[in-house]
Formats: C-alpha cells, sequence, structure tokens
C-alpha cells in the first residue's frame, strides 16, 4: 500500500524542508479520500438530518447512519444503538462521568482512575463526583509504566463494593503502552464493577473488539483516526444506555414534548440532542476503512515496527535522554516516545525541530499528573502513524542530535 500518496498534506514544505508529521497522536492527517467525501456531502447533502423528507435531508440522514454503522463494524459493537456519535472523546467522557454518577453513584460512593490518563478521564469524574459527594481513587502505574491487574483486583476486593466504576485509558498519550485492558475489565467485573475505556489512542492503531474487551463503555475520536474534527464516538453496553438519563435536552433526543413531561427517543438519539455533525459522522466511514485496511496490511504494520524498533534504539543513544513507557513486553509498546533530555527544555527542542520541518509536540500533553509521577513538567513527545517512513526517523534522529548539541 502507498501510503504517502493518499495524503496530500505530507506533500507541504515547512521553512523549506519536506515536513515530517511526528504529532499524529494529538491529530493525525486526513487522506485524500475523506477530503473528497467531505466536500461532496457538503455540496450534495448539506442538510439536516432525520427530520425532513425532501431528497438532501434524506441523503444526509443516509450518510450519517452509514457512519454509524462503520463505527459499530470497527469495533464490533453488537447492534447500532450502542453507538453514540459526539463531539469527541472529551465529549463521550463527560457524557458517561455526568450520567452514570446520576443514575448509580451515591455520597461516599468512588470511581477509580489510573494515574496514566488524559485530563479528558481526570476532570470529567472530578466534576461530576463533586456534584455527587463521591471521590476519586488512583492506580498508580510503576516506573516503565505499567498498571497491575493484580492490584486493580485488590483495590476492589477493598473498597467494600464503594468503587462503582472503573476509567483507565487504552493506551497512554505519553506512555504509548497498551495497557491490559481485557484482564481488567475481566477483573472488574469479579467485583459487579463496570468499565469505561478511554480508546482515543487504542482504537487508531487497531480494530477494537469491545464485544471481546467486554467492556462497558468505549470512546474515542474521528480526528486521531483520519477523520474531520469534532466528531467523536461513545459506545456503550445497552443495559447502561438505557438507564442512564440523557446528557442534553433539546431536539432530535426526544419522543413527546409537554409543559408537563418529555419522553425520550430510543437508543441512540437519546443521547444527540440537537444538530449533529453529520458530515463528519459521515465521514468515519471513509475513515475507519482505511485504519482497517492498514490495520490488517502486513507491510504497513511491519514498518510501523521497524520504525518503533529504530527509534527506541537510537533515542538510547543520545546521552541525557529518557524514554518514559518501556514495558517489559517490547510488543506493548506502539511508535509513540515521550522523552525528556538533560540540560535542553522540551519546548525549546521542539521548536528547533519545528525550523528542521519536523512537527512534534512539547509540554505536559494534558497529563499532568503522570508527567508529575516521573518528576516533570513538560516532555518532548514524537508519535509515529502509518505513513510516515523509517527515513523519517532517520532524519528525526540527525535533526534531534543537532538540537540538543544546539542547547547544551
Amino acid at each position: 500500500m502507498d501510503m504517502r500518496s493518499l495524503f496530500p498534506a505530507l506533500d507541504r514544505q515547512i521553512y523549506g524542508k519536506p515536513l515530517i508529521y511526528f504529532d499524529n497522536a494529538a491529530t493525525a492527517q486526513r487522506p485524500q479520500a475523506v477530503l473528497d467525501f467531505q466536500r461532496k456531502i457538503s455540496v450534495e447533502a448539506n442538510a439536516n438530518i432525520h427530520r425532513a423528507i425532501h431528497k438532501l435531508s434524506s441523503d444526509a440522514t443516509d450518510l450519517y447512519e452509514a457512519g454509524r454503522e462503520a463505527v459499530r463494524r470497527y469495533l464490533n459493537a453488537p447492534a447500532r444503538e450502542n453507538v453514540v456519535f459526539t463531539s469527541g472523546t472529551t465529549a463521550s467522557i463527560n457524557l458517561v462521568a455526568d450520567c452514570f454518577t446520576q443514575r448509580y453513584m451515591s455520597p461516599g460512593d468512588k470511581v477509580l482512575i489510573t494515574e496514566a490518563e488524559h485530563h479528558s478521564d481526570i476532570v470529567p469524574w472530578q466534576l461530576a463526583c463533586a456534584r455527587c459527594g463521591c471521590g476519586i481513587e488512583v492506580l498508580p502505574v510503576d516506573e516503565a509504566g505499567e498498571i497491575s491487574v493484580d492490584e486493580l483486583d485488590s483495590r476492589l476486593a477493598a473498597a467494600g463494593g464503594r468503587i462503582k466504576l472503573v476509567a483507565m485509558t487504552h493506551i497512554s498519550n505519553i506512555l504509548g503502552i497498551v495497557n491490559p485492558v481485557k484482564e481488567a475489565v475481566s477483573a472488574a467485573h469479579r467485583h459487579g464493577v463496570p468499565v469505561l475505556v478511554d480508546g482515543a489512542q487504542g482504537a487508531v492503531h487497531a480494530p477494537v473488539d469491545v464485544q471481546d474487551l467486554d467492556c462497558d463503555f468505549y470512546a474515542f475520536s474521528g480526528h486521531k483516526i483520519y477523520a474531520p474534527t469534532g466528531i467523536g464516538v461513545l459506545y456503550g453496553k445497552s443495559r447502561y444506555l438505557g438507564e442512564m438519563p440523557p446528557y442534553m435536552g433539546g431536539g432530535e433526543m426526544i419522543d413527546t414534548v409537554s409543559f408537563e413531561k418529555t419522553t425520550y427517543a430510543p437508543l441512540p438519539l437519546k443521547y444527540e440532542a440537537g444538530t449533529q455533525n453529520f458530515t463528519a459522522a459521515a465521514c468515519m466511514a471513509p475513515a475507519l476503512e482505511l485504519a482497517k485496511e492498514m490495520a490488517e496490511d502486513a507491510e504497513v504494520q511491519d514498518n510501523l515496527r521497524s520504525m518503533r524498533d529504530y527509534l527506541l534504539v537510537e533515542l538510547d543513544k543520545i546521552e541525557g535522554l529518557r524514554v518514559y513507557g518501556r514495558p517489559r513486553d517490547p510488543e506493548k509498546k506502539i511508535a509513540l516516545f515521550s522523552f525528556t533530555v538533560e540540560g535542553a527544555f522540551p519546548a525549546d527542542l521542539a521548536q528547533i525541530l519545528d525550523k528542521m520541518g519536523i512537527a512534534v509536540r512539547s509540554g505536559h500533553m494534558c497529563a499532568e499528573p503522570l508527567l508529575r509521577r516521573y518528576g516533570q513538567t513538560s516532555m518532548l513527545r514524537a508519535s509515529l502513524a502509518p505513513y510516515n517512513t523509517l527515513a523519517e526517523c532517520e532524519t528525526f534522529i540527525a535533526a534531534l542530535r543537532r538540537a540538543v548539541k544546539m542547547l547544551r
């Protein structure tokens, strides 16, 4: 598969240098097929969905629901009713945090999260728990960046039923480690505790089988998996989506409305108030089709592994550089590297690399508690996608060495 020809943004030059885009964990570039589809819908089916009977509305509705079906297949969800469209992973987790705590939690109850969570899987729980008089418990990561399922099991056993939900990331956006989600879900379910999985990074790297994982909720964003911004997914088991209250009120999510009482639409529309981002939702179909093709292409996957292995070796050769997230099983590491270099501030390195045409991320990456666990306030992150190349990795290492030398 000729990956690079599918993504027009990769032909750009930055400051006269060919673009090397290593910030894919933040947002992936979009393939031409998605860009063309987005324009086609905007021109030929720009009408509100589920409401009018005219041709444009009918076409927009069909495309929107085709996007939902594409998500259902990608996640192996049992039914389309289990797939709710939101504006992104953040909105999906906020929805669950608000609605779950309302329905199932009482003062003194707790939500257990891991130390590796993104702010979007920390702050929503803080807000929701504050409203219901509940608390948060944190499962630590070890020095390598891994979590212990045995410790999770022990925490749940010791909680005496007060932990009502476990929220954990599939793959940390800092550590790049594939967490043992299936084992964690199994442990939680032994104690009758449901699990929400933040799949913002996890869904990108391989199709997810939510029935095999047996997770109760799974959330991810379109813009990290080749779709437009402003669209996200919440998978939820029917039991919870059926029992929880709506998240927002308005059009679309209703069955009947009177001044005395409102009844709600069936799933999944119950959670899709207002005018949805129907164009971006429809674009999930070509985006996920490409993601699935790449996940099943042996050459593409071999390239990802080669880049990961090369960077792990070469980064270790740079004096004073430390990579965070080194699992005991190297195959649990994806091609995402967060690191610090003694004597070189991450933002300064990122700025120099940018002048060399290389886009990386610096800062706390929306995971301040995890950085503090390692005694850091900022890191540099290089996150790769299937369209990156080993040659780009070689250029990156040479540029990084040059940047470090300039700052020391």
